[in-house]
């Protein structure tokens, strides 16, 4: 099947491993939310935002624009990516390569969970996944590339 997004999965691994942190605490989950907040309200995205560390949201902000059901929306990203510890985008493309449903594969109820871009999950070097960021309102590509664009400038911060 042809895949339909600029990504691979060997792109995505890449994308993932660059973007390791070197620690990440509530505080730092509350500092990256703020930061997506200001992004996106600079370029006026009507999305919803949120932040989980260890298993709990920390931060979640809807921006104006942004529509109820995209609450719903980060939270089944937030679900799959707990599950499976990868980006919903690496699971949308894995799923297109292999020309399979990605629900059906994994038994998975799409009211529950959801393979589209715009999960994606925070690691931590010799540590491993520590808590994931979402974004929900616009094409999942680029919930996805809006994620990694704050996220690339929270690293480079730190």
């Amino acid at each position: 099947m042809t895949n339909p997004v600029p990504y691979t999965p060997a792109s995505l691994d890449d994308q993932a491993a660059s973007l390791r942190l070197s620690a990440f605490t509530v505080g730092d989950a509350v500092a990256l939310g703020s930061l997506a907040v200001t992004r996106a309200g600079e370029q006026g995205l009507g999305i919803v935002i949120m932040v989980r560390h260890t298993g709990r949201t920390v931060f979640q902000a809807a921006m104006p624009g942004s529509v109820a059901d995209s609450d719903e929306w980060v939270v089944r990203k937030a679900r799959t990516v707990e599950r499976f510890g990868l980006a919903t985008l690496a699971q949308f493309v894995r799923a297109e390569e292999r020309g399979r449903d990605f629900h059906e594969t994994y038994f998975l109820s799409p009211t529950e969970f959801a393979a589209y871009g715009g999960g994606i999950p925070i690691e931590v070097s010799s540590v491993g996944m520590v808590g994931g960021f979402y974004a929900s309102g616009l094409p999942h590509i680029e919930d996805h590339d809006f994620l990694i664009s704050v996220l690339s400038e929270f690293q480079a911060r730190a």
